[in-house]
């Protein structure tokens, strides 16, 4: 027997998507006034990051209005998967503009050039950085409540520009106060490295999901403690397997009762397990094999 995901969060992840491509396109001209008022190419790289914010903004709205449509003939398992297919293309978007700054940046470590006004430049950099920093933090709680693979995703992206930015900020005054000019593009390299390091790691995660990647071990051992516990006039529960698709975790194992057990009570251990599961795990979409005593493999969760 199947049983429903639980209700998802009251927060609509669709409209934070939304207001993150008009934070993210903010953010954006911010960085690139920036970066024309001081010539940086630290700064440039930067915005550069920016760039892929706003795409990637956009790629997890269009990925959750997707994720959000109801079960179909074609679709029986939902359509919760597109948010890893926005992930994977944040992931190569980020691998693109990582190599977009090495190739301004390497010139000018050979030929550093001075940079020019750049404390006011500095300064609308910062008020970016700002911003970005209180929407990540948003984009990260709202996607770990509502199990947002796009917006955890997006959070992280952005929380790594800020970092980014930060590092750009004290270096680029480094330089302009030692004097030592060849800062400027030697920060650029790193954040492209950096940039580059984030959107491999997004990737591999991204493509785990695809890939039908099961539970973190904290959570397998947490589900066959509530089987155990819950599982009150059955015999052994076997062959657990799960999987992520999006905000939802789909669970199913098989459950075997003792030959003489009616449907009726069989059925009733069967609630009592999926509502113990649902309240274990968020979004959890259960499916119990009822098996009589013969098919017993003497392994997995015992109950006798």
């Amino acid at each position: 027997m199947s049983a429903p995901a639980s209700p998802p969060s009251r927060t609509d992840p669709v409209k934070i998507a939304a207001i993150g491509v008009g934070i993210a396109l903010l953010v954006l001209g911010l960085k690139f006034v920036a970066y024309l008022m001081t010539g940086s190419v630290a700064l440039y790289s930067d915005a550069m990051e920016s760039i892929i914010n706003v795409v990637a903004s956009g790629a997890a709205l269009l990925a959750l209005r997707v994720a959000a449509r109801p079960a179909d003939d074609n679709h029986p398992y939902g359509h919760t998967k597109a948010e890893y297919l926005s992930a994977v293309a944040e992931g190569v978007l980020i691998v693109m503009a990582s190599l977009s700054i090495l190739k301004v940046a390497l010139p000018e470590l050979v030929q550093p050039k001075v940079t020019e006004a750049p404390w006011l430049g500095l300064g609308i950099n910062l008020v970016a950085s700002v911003i970005n920093f209180a929407w990540a933090n948003v984009l990260l709680r709202v996607g770990r409540s509502s199990r947002s693979p796009a917006l955890q995703a997006d959070g992280k992206h952005v929380m790594s520009d800020v970092v980014t930015s930060v590092g750009v900020l004290v270096g680029v005054v480094l330089a302009r106060l030692s004097g030592w000019h060849v800062l400027d593009p030697l920060l650029a390299v790193m954040v492209a490295l950096n940039i580059l390091w984030s959107g491999w790691h997004l990737l591999s995660s991204s493509v785990g999901g695809l890939m039908d990647a099961g539970v973190d071990p904290e959570t397998a051992a947490l589900l066959r403690q509530v089987v155990s516990t819950h599982a009150t006039g059955a015999l052994e529960a076997h062959d657990l397997r799960t999987r992520h698709s999006g905000r939802l975790t789909f669970v199913e194992f098989h459950l075997v009762v003792p030959s003489d057990m009616t449907v009726q009570d069989a059925h009733a251990i069967c609630d009592r397990l999926e509502q113990a599961i649902q309240e274990a795990i968020d979004g959890a979409h259960i499916t119990i094999h009822v098996e009589p005593q013969d098919k017993a493999k003497h392994s997995g969760v015992l109950f006798l």
